[in-house]
């Protein structure tokens, strides 16, 4: 008999761990949207120059280069490696990008095994951007340098050049099962913000909205701070992860290098994030994107390529990637 209550009670103590478990955890999983504030890594071997079946766009140049000129060697962040690696394949001789071991290889954090001699690096923002203030680099394409970035290279004596080439729409993401299909800036400030904490508030259903954040230093992290306008939230309440993220990227890095069906992009303000409102200035969160490089570099190629990309062929190159080109 007493075995028997003993039984009873840890059979009730089972259901009800496993009814708490559900209504606290597994309840908020499902469903659940927070698979879209997850970010892939670029597969760098879709645009390598010179390769037959790279992504790249091929629309020519009257600039041609020589292999025994002194090459500018290029590096950029993840989102522009198809213009970087666009110019190569239209302004460089073939054989100026190589490999450590002889061939491309992805077994390495990035992707990458570019040799020290290549014109083409990929480093991503934050070690690509010390590389160009080290001098390893030439010319980095990228969003704007952070603060934090364009210190560093004072404190080192460093004077940069930041030429903008293009421009790109900043968007806001979400899973596509999440029945939003748009916010104001406002809303966005507000959930970043703190303010704004459950998708019922903005539409949605009735799920914590958790706020997907980049690491400091990325283009779009410095983006992002730059709209926040140096208010941003700095925790989150832990229970928010297993609600519906909102992440953030540029419109190309996302739809096109990282293409993700389970994804969609938020319009802002009314206005849809594609090329058309980009160029019109609707879509109200748009942003050069630059080169940089240093003021006292030598390289005699350098500035003629800055050049050529401000150029009509450059600028079609650029639009041909499938981003946006300067205004006339």
């Amino acid at each position: 008999m007493k075995k028997g209550f003993v039984l009873s009670g840890v059979a009730l103590l089972f259901l009800l761990g496993n009814a708490f478990l559900y209504l606290t955890i597994t309840s908020r999983l499902a469903n659940n949207f927070s698979g879209s504030g997850q970010m892939k890594m670029i597969d760098v071997s879709r645009y390598l120059p010179f390769e037959e079946g790279s992504t790249l766009a091929r629309t020519g140049s009257s600039m041609k280069f020589r292999a025994e000129e002194d090459l500018p060697v290029l590096d950029g962040a993840a989102a522009l490696v198809p213009v970087y690696a666009s110019v190569i394949e239209n302004c460089y001789p073939a054989g100026t990008v190589t490999y450590e071991g002889g061939v491309f290889s992805d077994e390495n954090y990035y992707g990458e095994n570019f040799a020290p001699d290549s014109v083409m690096q990929y480093q991503n923002t934050i070690r690509g951007f010390n590389a160009l203030v080290d001098g390893s680099v030439d010319l980095f394409f990228t969003a704007h340098p952070s603060k934090e970035q364009m210190q560093a290279a004072q404190e080192k004596g460093v004077e940069l050049e930041i030429v903008p080439i293009g421009l790109e729409a900043f968007v806001f993401f979400v899973n596509q099962k999440n029945p939003v299909n748009g916010l104001s800036t406002e809303q966005i400030r507000a959930i970043y913000r703190g303010e704004l904490t459950n998708w019922r508030e903005v539409g949605g259903p009735s799920k914590p909205i958790y706020p997907v954040t980049r690491v400091a230093g990325s283009g779009s992290q410095t983006m992002m701070e730059k709209f926040m306008e140096g208010n941003m939230l700095s925790s989150r309440d832990p229970l928010s992860i297993f609600g519906g993220a909102i992440g953030y990227s540029f419109r190309y890095y996302l739809a096109g290098m990282v293409s993700d069906e389970r994804v969609k992009m938020l319009a802002v303000d009314g206005v849809e994030p594609n090329a058309e409102n980009i160029r019109n200035g609707s879509y109200p969160i748009c942003a050069n994107f630059y080169v940089v490089y240093r003021k006292d570099n030598q390289n005699e190629k350098l500035r003629p390529l800055v050049d050529w990309l401000l150029s009509e062929e450059g600028q079609t190159m650029i639009e041909a990637c499938g981003y946006v080109g300067l205004p006339d």
